[in-house]
C-alpha cells in the first residue's frame, strides 16, 4: 500500500508557508496547545461563515489570529461588534486553559477571500452543509465539480465522499474528478482540505483537492546590457 501524506504538509517550505509563524524552545508545548485551541474553536464558531484558514503570528505579549473568510460581514457585524465579541470570547477560552499563567492578548484580523470557489476549505464546508441538508450526494458532487472547474485559474479538481451515503447500510466511498491533480509534483499549487458532515445516520467525510497550476521561482531581472545579475 502507498504511504499517503497531506498535500499541504508535503509542500511546506517549497510552495506553501507555515500557518503558525513563531518560534520558542521554552514554551513550545504551551504555544502549540494555544494554537490548536484557537483553530478548533474558530472552526466550530465560524462553520457557516465560509472560513478558509486561520494564520497565527506572535509577538512578546500578543497573539494575532488572521482569519481568512469568504463572508467577512458575518464575522465583523455592525460597527465591528461581532468581531469584538468573538475576540472577548476567545480570550476567555484561552484564560481557562492557561491554568493560572499569564495569557497573551488576543487580536483578530479579518481578511476577505474573493475566489471562494477555488478554496478547498470553503468548498468542503459548503459540501458538508449541503449533505447535512439531505441533498442527493451525486447531485452535490456534480454541481460543485462543475462550479470549481469553471473558476478562473483552476486546472483540476477532485472531490471524495466517504460514509453511509444516503443512509446506506454499509459505508462506501464515492468520488469525482476533472482535469489533472499532480500530487507528486512539489511545485504544483494544490489546495487540500477536509470536512465532516454530521447527519442523522452518521458522519460523512469530505476531501477536496484543487490544482491551480505550477509555481516557479521568479526569473532574475536582466540588466539592459544583457549580463545577468
Amino acid at each position: 500500500m502507498g504511504h499517503k501524506v497531506n498535500p499541504t504538509v508535503f509542500r511546506i517550505g517549497q510552495t506553501t508557508d507555515w500557518k503558525s509563524r513563531w518560534f520558542s524552545k521554552r514554551n513550545y508545548n504551551i504555544f502549540l496547545g494555544q494554537d490548536l485551541t484557537i483553530r478548533e474553536w474558530l472552526q466550530k464558531k465560524l462553520a457557516k461563515a465560509g472560513l478558509d484558514r486561520v494564520e497565527i503570528e506572535r509577538s512578546a505579549n500578543q497573539i494575532n489570529a488572521i482569519i481568512f473568510t469568504a463572508r467577512p460581514g458575518l464575522i465583523i457585524g455592525r460597527g465591528g461588534a461581532g468581531v469584538e465579541a468573538l475576540r472577548k470570547e476567545l480570550q476567555k477560552k484561552l484564560n481557562k486553559i492557561s491554568r493560572g499563567q499569564q495569557t497573551p492578548e488576543v487580536k483578530l484580523s479579518i481578511e476577505e477571500i474573493r475566489d471562494a470557489n477555488s478554496r478547498a476549505a470553503v468548498v468542503a464546508g459548503m459540501i458538508a452543509e449541503q449533505i447535512e441538508k439531505r441533498m442527493p450526494y451525486r447531485r452535490v458532487l456534480k454541481q460543485f465539480l462543475e462550479k470549481i472547474s469553471q473558476t478562473k485559474g483552476v486546472q483540476g479538481v477532485k472531490i471524495v465522499l466517504g460514509g453511509r451515503l444516503d443512509g446506506a447500510e454499509i459505508s462506501r466511498r464515492e468520488w469525482l474528478s476533472k482535469g489533472k491533480i499532480p500530487l507528486q509534483t512539489l511545485r504544483a499549487d494544490i489546495d487540500y482540505a477536509t470536512a465532516t458532515a454530521f447527519t442523522t445516520y452518521g458522519t460523512v467525510g469530505i476531501k477536496v483537492w484543487i490544482y491551480k497550476g505550477e509555481i516557479f521561482e521568479k526569473k532574475k531581472e536582466e540588466p539592459k546590457d544583457g549580463t545577468a545579475k
